[in-house]
């Protein structure tokens, strides 16, 4: 039993529990957060056309924002406590244990002993301070997504200064300097793509930024101040502690102790006069850092992995070992000190690449995005793995060359970019002797100049100043180095998204380095999703197969069949392009003030109330014919306010935006008077809103509405610079214009459509043949703002305005045009596709057109009749009822 508890509580995967809980029940949870926190929510929400966030970070920012204006920033262990117990805020997702086999949910049924295990589990690795981990892998995202979140908590702290859940000040710690450099994009990004327009101008200027990227770089922050963003790793931080004895010389003339007689006065005092100054520079920086660290206020502590942390090192510094790295000594240190100087740290938001470590999942993770995943959903590349059995060096590097422009056009840019290889070498040595001369006969033989190579291996003998800047401009279209050769770089947050392949041939010193260089040529690039090549030797691979296993629960087979149904495809906007002619109502409303009345009435013994009575009734049994009781009125238990003559005269000006007194005056004119409206609103606090405040307005303003309607053209599709866009999809959901035959001419403002589903592309050869189509246009497969033909909606949630693409676009033999739009069964009652419905609908009836909707598997079993003429099917099925 006991080994089961164990394989439990290291199997638990509770973030995705806390997942499918915020999903569930995700307006109710809407609801609590405050008005700033859903605005940047809906601002960033990933299904908005000109959203900047891609799913798994906006997800995680979900997660964020969750965890802080839902969960009040509570520990993992104790928010899986009251999960598993159904209490608290997460009441009502089950009920609570009672019995050891009693089932919580459709798909939990683990017994009270095995939930104790996982939560003792969770409560053992606990710090002083809630610390959360997001999973991220690595090319997803995560500088974006921290920089995005360490904003947001600079609005609201702000907005709300006295609320301890915002940090005021935060702290990002790099693991190394090449990622310490990497950071900077979290000064240079334009906040704009992920902060509302009416917060950029603040937070450029409010926010302090502060790199200690140097080894005597002082920390120089107001104390008490806000809004510092301090970006460091932990070495610039840490206080330094002796790990050498002192000679005797040193202990005679340095001990630090004063040297006044014992007994004297000033040894009574002599923690006054004992020395506590550092013994060098060095570490008199470091102290000063940390001295400042402790001034400031509400910190907010935020780790960057950088994708290379993995194994007993990522352990060690999640605190799951017994010896702690400096990172997580860093952080307990400095919890403690600003706890002892009267404030707090707000809470720990790690950012690394899995959350698994030796194939145990961490327990504080509360979001995660796999490598799998990631691939198979196209933010990554796809991968091909290629082994070699006992390569000599010279043969290696020749067959990777030459597979590489096999399978890569070199003069091919993407995004203007030309496509890399990259080899790693064990030792500057062996990079210098041994693969240079290697690949400079390799690229020889295919006429590839030996200036296309570039060397970064730290040696400034080797590499020059000149190297270094070209390393750093390798993403720069300007950049002509296409085969870079390198020792160690791949664990160090190298970023390089024009890489598409890596070679390894000898083992390396750390196992771990092999699934760290691998995945480096991962990255995306463009709109379509490319392969990346990796080039091991055999050894390598059954390296990489164990670390993909260890770290990500995924096999090299899982990965290389990730995304290989996807094929990347070029499409062309075929000229001209079409257009299509709308027509766009523009209603203006013009308020005007008006005098009001003397003696006017508020209507209030007109304002139905049965609305708001609460009442009582009791049935005995539970049969259907049981004795009811007469229901008893007990509105008087209401939580109510009770108004009095000030409060709401207040409460009526806030509303209407007028004086006081002048809102009194209007009150004591009405025909109730101030003491029957008293009465009514004290009884039902809801007449105010519904029924005294509406008609005051009336009585003070008068809309007037004027409609304009307007015909305009919109392109069917935008012509980009390079007249195609680059998109990978299903093979099998691609029809190109070729395979329609004499069809072709009745579509085709692409020369191929990319379907979304089978349905879709069923429903496609559907219309295509039917002889009442005079044209049919896929319009659902650009929908990222390059296309005018749009329908704007209303969120019913957010209430933001936003962009929706019907499918397909229809016209008739008799010249009429229909919008058709294919839904899966499941999705077609929910409120944000009936939004998309209702204004879609308004907008085809004033441009003369019709709207349909049609459910997947209506398209799937070609009853496309729906579309073309549905008023058939309706008698058709009134006669068979």
């Amino acid at each position: 039993m006991a080994r089961k508890s164990r394989q439990v509580s290291i199997d638990f995967a509770f973030f995705n529990q806390l997942w499918d809980f915020y999903i569930q029940n995700k307006g109710r949870i809407r609801q609590n957060y405050r008005e700033l926190s859903r605005k940047y929510l809906d601002y960033n929400d990933a299904s908005n056309a000109g959203a900047f966030l891609r799913q798994p970070q906006f997800e995680a920012l979900e997660m964020y924002i969750f965890l802080k204006e839902f969960l009040d920033n509570e520990p993992v262990y104790k928010l899986f406590k009251e999960w598993s117990d159904g209490e608290g805020r997460f009441q009502g997702r089950g009920v609570a244990l009672t019995s050891p086999t009693m089932q919580r949910g459709l798909f939990d049924s683990f017994s009270t002993d095995q939930y104790e295990e996982v939560y003792r589990h969770m409560r053992s690795y606990a710090r002083a301070y809630p610390n959360y981990i997001f999973a991220l892998t690595m090319g997803t995202g995560k500088t974006i997504l921290m920089a995005t979140c360490i904003f947001y908590e600079f609005i609201l702290a702000n907005k709300f200064p006295k609320d301890s859940k915002y940090c005021h000040n935060a702290l990002v710690f790099a693991p190394d300097r090449t990622v310490l450099e990497a950071l900077r994009e979290i000064q240079t990004f334009d906040k704009s793509r992920v902060v509302p327009p009416e917060y950029v101008n603040w937070l450029d200027t409010n926010i302090r930024f502060h790199f200690l990227d140097e080894a005597g770089t002082t920390l120089n922050t107001l104390d008490r101040s806000r809004f510092n963003l301090i970006i460091s790793n932990t070495q610039k931080v840490i206080l330094k502690r002796q790990h050498r004895e002192k000679t005797p010389m040193e202990l005679l003339l340095g001990s630090g102790k004063a040297t006044f007689e014992s007994g004297s006065v000033y040894d009574q005092f002599s923690d006054l006069y004992e020395s506590t100054e550092p013994e060098d520079e060095a570490e008199l920086s470091t102290n000063q850092r940390f001295e400042k660290l402790r001034r400031l206020g509400q910190l907010g502590i935020y780790v960057d992995e950088a994708h290379h942390a993995f194994g007993a090192d990522l352990a060690k510094d999640m605190g799951l070992q017994s010896t702690k790295t400096s990172l997580r000594l860093t952080i307990d240190l400095l919890a403690a000190s600003l706890e002892k100087a009267g404030t707090h740290v707000v809470a720990c938001y790690n950012y690394t690449g899995t959350p698994y470590v030796e194939n145990q999942i961490l327990p504080e993770v509360v979001y995660a995005f796999g490598l799998q995943e990631s691939i198979s959903k196209g933010y990554l590349k796809k991968v091909r793995i290629h082994g070699y059995t006992n390569p000599k060096s010279v043969e290696f590097v020749r067959i990777a060359i030459a597979d590489f422009v096999a399978n890569n056009d070199l003069s091919a840019r993407h995004e203007g970019l030309l496509p890399k290889l990259a080899f790693f070498a064990g030792t500057i040595d062996e990079l210098d002797g041994e693969l240079r001369p290697a690949v400079e006969a390799a690229l020889a033989e295919h006429g590839i100049p030996a200036s296309r190579i570039l060397v970064n291996v730290g040696d400034p003998k080797l590499t020059t100043n000149e190297d270094i800047r070209e390393f750093n401009r390798l993403d720069t279209p300007g950049s002509e180095k296409q085969f870079i050769l390198l020792v160690n770089k791949g664990r160090e947050g190298w970023n390089c998204r024009s890489l598409f392949g890596v070679a390894l041939y000898r083992r390396p010193k750390s196992k771990i380095f092999v699934l760290q260089a691998s995945m480096r040529c991962l990255r995306a690039i463009g709109d379509a999703q490319h392969t990346g090549h990796v080039y091991l030797s055999d050894e390598n691979i059954q390296i990489l197969e164990d670390e993909l296993q260890q770290n990500f629960r995924v096999s090299i087979d899982d990965v290389q069949k990730s995304g290989q149904d996807r094929e990347v495809i070029r499409v062309h906007v075929k000229k001209p392009v079409e257009k299509i002619t709308l027509r766009r109502i523009k209603r203006l409303f013009q308020l005007r003030e008006k005098k009001p009345g003397k003696n006017f009435s508020l209507k209030l013994d007109e304002a139905p109330t049965d609305q708001y009575r609460l009442l009582h009734t009791v049935r005995e049994g539970l049969a259907e014919n049981s004795q009811t009781s007469r229901p008893e009125d007990i509105s008087y238990l209401r939580q109510r306010r009770t108004f009095s003559a000030l409060t709401l005269t207040a409460e009526v000006s806030r509303y209407l935006n007028k004086p006081c007194l002048e809102i009194e005056d209007l009150l004591l004119d009405t025909v109730e008077g101030m003491e029957t409206i008293l009465d009514r609103v004290n009884e039902f606090n809801e007449l105010l809103y519904d029924c005294v405040i509406p008609n005051l307005f009336n009585e003070l303003y008068e809309i007037d509405e004027f409609e304009k309607k307007e015909e305009y053209k919109v392109d069917l599709v935008k012509v980009p610079d390079a007249g195609f866009y680059e998109l990978s999809a299903r093979s099998d959901l691609i029809v190109r214009e070729a395979d329609t035959g004499t069809s072709a001419a009745k579509s085709f403002h692409l020369d191929a459509y990319c379907f979304d589903s089978n349905p879709e592309r069923q429903l496609f050869w559907d219309l295509l043949r039917d002889g009442r189509v005079k044209k049919v246009y896929f319009t659902g497969m650009l929908t990222h703002g390059q296309s005018d033909f749009f329908v704007q909606y209303i969120d019913p949630e957010s209430h933001a305005i936003r962009s929706y693409y019907p499918d397909f676009l229809v016209l008739k033999d008799d010249e009429t045009y229909i919008m058709v739009e294919v839904k899966g069964d499941h999705q077609v009652d929910e409120p944000v596709v009936r939004a998309k419905r209702e204004f879609a609908e308004q907008t085809a009836g004033a441009s003369g057109m019709t709207y349909r909707m049609v459910k997947g598997t209506d398209a799937a079993a070609g009853r496309y009749e729906l579309v073309l003429n549905p008023d058939a099917i309706e008698s058709e099925q009134q006669l068979l009822s």
